[in-house]
């Protein structure tokens, strides 16, 4: 018959807990390095893994990709956001979208001089010369002969001021072009002219603001007959025309033009310039400063 001692050992292990078949792989030795012959079940059972350990490993996702293709990949149902349709549009956007569309289309169509093949293709010639008339650099040169030839003091006075209003509206109109760089309803290489004038993109209008601000200057400064003011006014409305029949700007540049012109005037008005300055500033680009010889 079995010892007591026997027996109390076979009950011993049938109770033990590591004898459940769920914590057998705790008394198997590792496999490879770290389970050699000399490895004691200490050690086993230490560096062994339990299989809920194993399996909430498993099913943890690895690192985050840091490259865009790796983020394509994980997320291939979302769309980038400029092909994404927006499906509630505000009523601000509708109206914009629907503007300009109907700016480019009246635009296109109103550009019957663009090219020599288009249906006014003869007039283009007499066109461009009128758009010509309206160019800053003419009106800079023009102002400066006649200062140079201007005996009196209230004709110097008028001339310098118009000369920094046409400085002004070069300036600031080749500022905004660099800002908006919107381009024309055709599509057209700047000429020499317009590169001088730093006149390369369609917003806004720079003989529209020009002819505007030009009128403006001499119907408030010049004593002009009432057919004179007319044809005035008429011929910078069509300079500013003649810039959208040639395919150069849109209706709404030539409007904007108009209307930054105006505000050219007005501010001109504001900081005019008094003839002891205008004398003043005269003497010096002739280099005949009185304090000085």
């Amino acid at each position: 018959m079995p010892s007591s001692y026997n027996v109390r050992s076979r009950a011993r292990e049938r109770n033990s807990v590591l004898s459940r078949p769920e914590f057998i792989s705790l008394n198997q030795p590792l496999r490879g390095g770290g389970g050699g012959a000399g490895a004691g079940p200490s050690e086993s059972r230490g560096n062994a893994r339990r299989p809920g350990q194993i399996k909430h490993q498993t099913s943890q996702p690895s690192e985050e990709p840091t490259d865009s293709g790796s983020k394509d990949r994980r997320e291939p149902g979302k769309m980038p956001e400029e092909d994404c349709m927006q499906l509630n549009p505000s009523f601000k956007g509708i109206a914009m979208n629907s503007l300009l569309a109907i700016d480019i289309s009246l635009s296109k169509r109103m550009g019957v001089c663009a090219n020599t093949s288009s249906s006014w293709g003869g007039c283009r010639s007499m066109v461009a010369l009128l758009a010509l008339t309206g160019h800053g650099i003419t009106w800079i040169i023009g102002t400066i002969v006649c200062l140079t030839r201007s005996n009196t003091l209230a004709g110097q006075e008028v001339l310098v001021n118009l000369l920094l209003a046409l400085i002004l509206d070069v300036m600031t109109v080749a500022g905004l072009q660099r800002l908006v760089k919107r381009r024309g309803p055709w599509e057209m290489t700047p000429g020499f002219m317009d590169c001088v004038a730093m006149d390369i993109y369609s917003f806004p209008a720079a003989h529209a603001s020009r002819a505007a601000m030009v009128s403006k200057f001499l119907l408030s400064h010049l004593v002009l007959a009432v057919p004179l003011r007319i044809l005035l006014v008429l011929w910078a409305m069509l300079v500013g025309m003649s810039r959208v029949l040639l395919g150069r700007h849109h209706l709404t540049d030539m409007v904007c033009g108009f209307a930054l012109g105006m505000l050219h005037f007005s501010l001109m008005e504001t900081v005019w310039l008094s003839s002891s300055t205008c004398q003043t500033l005269i003497s010096i680009s002739t280099l005949s400063w009185s304090p000085f010889f």
